[in-house]
């Protein structure tokens, strides 16, 4: 048995065991051939952990672009996805005024959201006015920027409501006016100058009666203050300002009403309620009013001007008014004739105000393009209007309703005069819808007039032939005279013969004697 001095001894002599030992492994003994090949295990190890490394940033950088792209593929999803979230905007059609006399149907897009205090409709109906044919023969206004979309009046139902709007809601029925713009099929219109339209009312009959109407309310009882036993002449009855004009005319007891027409229009007007329908073309309307009423008549609606607005001033009676709204007798062809306008101007009557008040008349003029801003009466008048249509006073005549691939056609209608009412278009229609109207007395007495005018033709021929076979040459002349002198000598001859034995005879008797 050791002892404990020898056991101490033992265990100062020996090492202190690494810690592989320690955990009961062997310890790596340290030669010369280990140490060369634990250093080149370093190497190894040092360049593994360095292409570790390389390879680490490589998948580092890998990753990082791969985040890079996914995060703009993200960006460029989220874009996308906000792109496809905004609302589109609805491409609509508008017809447009391209230069003069030149229209054009154009694709626009137009905002989903109405501005504030406006409504966006769905338009139904469209009116065709004199004001859009003014501006397609470049008449209206010279600063005029084109293109331009036209249309002053529209029916439809609301689609939106802009903000700030309480008095409409989407799906009501309105009547809307607008100073061009309105010839589309989605509008933005602001909101105080749409009116809801009676369940009672067609989209038809609404579109032609904010112009015509409102037009002829307040020329009729604003400025002519219209009154029982008072006598108005309507120029052009048988159109649309004309036909809504004598309806409001009809509504004061005892009033005359005279109305110039084509010879074909008169049973039309005389059902709408005109007293004395005249036919301009074929009699002087001055002398046929002046037959009936020899004082003249109390209030003037002239449309016309140039040499009418003389006529009509010299038709008023006294304390009478003559009331100018339009220049129609300007428009001439399909474009601005200069002649005919600076004719026009010219004929129009000039009167100074001395002469007005030896005359005691009044000239008064009228446009509704300049009485937009006056909001609160537009209102009032079509609050009457549409009181007097429930109340069955005022009904509009619709002459046809076209669609807006044939807008020249339904301006044409009214330039020629053909239309009796009032002419509409609907981008509902078809493009080639054949429209239908009634032309069949316009085109009798087209044929009448024709007729009329071969007549005068063949009795001018005949009264020229008449004339030339008068005028005879001055040699025939000579010749005919020199045979006359001739032959009254050779008649004269015998009878001198025949009397010479007569007066001698008795000399003979005496000498036989």
């Amino acid at each position: 048995m050791a002892s404990d001095s020898d056991n101490k001894e033992q265990t100062e002599q020996k090492p202190a065991a690494p810690p592989a030992e320690q955990n009961g492994q062997d310890a790596p003994v340290k030669t010369e051939g280990n140490v060369e090949k634990n250093e080149a295990n370093n190497t190894t190890a040092a360049e593994e952990k360095k292409e570790n490394g390389e390879t680490s940033t490589k998948i580092e950088d890998a990753a990082a672009e791969t985040n890079g792209t996914e995060k703009k593929d993200g960006e460029a999803v989220k874009e996308k996805e906000e792109k496809v979230e905004e609302p589109a905007k609805p491409t609509v059609r508008h017809v447009f005024l391209h230069g003069k006399h030149k229209l054009k149907i154009r694709q626009k897009e137009y905002e989903v959201t109405p501005p504030a205090k406006h409504v966006q409709v769905r338009v139904k109906v469209v009116g065709v006015n004199f004001n859009d044919l003014m501006a397609k023969c470049g008449l209206y206004k010279p600063h005029l920027k084109l293109p331009t979309p036209l249309g002053w009046e529209a029916t439809g139902v609301i689609e939106a409501v802009g903000e700030e709007v309480d008095d409409f809601k989407v799906g009501d029925r309105v009547i809307c006016y607008k100073e061009f713009g309105l010839w589309t099929e989605l509008a933005n219109v602001p909101a105080d100058q749409c009116f809801l339209m009676p369940e009672e009312m067609s989209f038809e009959e609404g579109a032609a009666i904010p112009v015509n109407y409102i037009t002829a309310y307040l020329m009729l009882f604003e400025f002519g203050n219209l009154r029982s036993g008072k006598s108005v002449l309507i120029h052009m009855a048988a159109g649309g300002v004309g036909i809504a004009t004598t309806q409001l005319a009809m509504t004061v007891p005892d009033v005359t009403i005279f109305g110039t027409a084509s010879a074909h229009k008169h049973e039309t007007i005389k059902e709408n309620g005109v007293t004395h329908p005249i036919d301009y073309r074929s009699k002087d309307y001055v002398e046929e009013i002046l037959k009936e009423s020899p004082k003249g008549v109390d209030i003037v609606l002239d449309p016309l001007s140039g040499n009418d607005s003389a006529k009509g001033f010299g038709l008023l009676k006294p304390l009478g008014k003559i009331i100018h709204y339009g220049t129609a007798n300007a428009v001439q062809g399909e474009g601005r004739n200069l002649l005919k306008v600076a004719k026009t101007w010219w004929q129009s009557s000039s009167i100074s105000p001395t002469h007005l008040m030896a005359q005691n008349k009044s000239v008064c003029g009228f446009h509704l393009g300049h009485l937009f801003s006056e909001k609160e009466l537009l209102r009032e008048t079509m609050g009457q209007l549409m009181q007097l249509f429930k109340d069955g006073k005022i009904k509009p005549k619709i002459d046809s309703v076209w669609p807006f691939e044939q807008a020249a056609n339904a301006m044409s209608r009214m330039h020629e005069r053909k239309n009796v009412g009032k002419v509409l278009m609907s981008p509902e229609k078809a493009a080639d819808e054949k429209v239908e109207v009634d032309d069949t007395i316009a085109e009798e007495q087209q044929k009448q007039e024709e007729e009329k005018k071969e007549d005068k033709k063949e009795e001018k021929k005949e009264a020229e032939e008449e004339k030339k076979d008068g005028e005879e040459k001055p040699e025939e002349k000579k010749e005919e005279a020199a045979e006359g002198e001739a032959k009254e000598d050779a008649a004269e001859a015998p009878a001198a013969e025949a009397e010479k034995p007569a007066e001698e005879a008795p000399a003979a008797t005496e000498e036989s004697k």
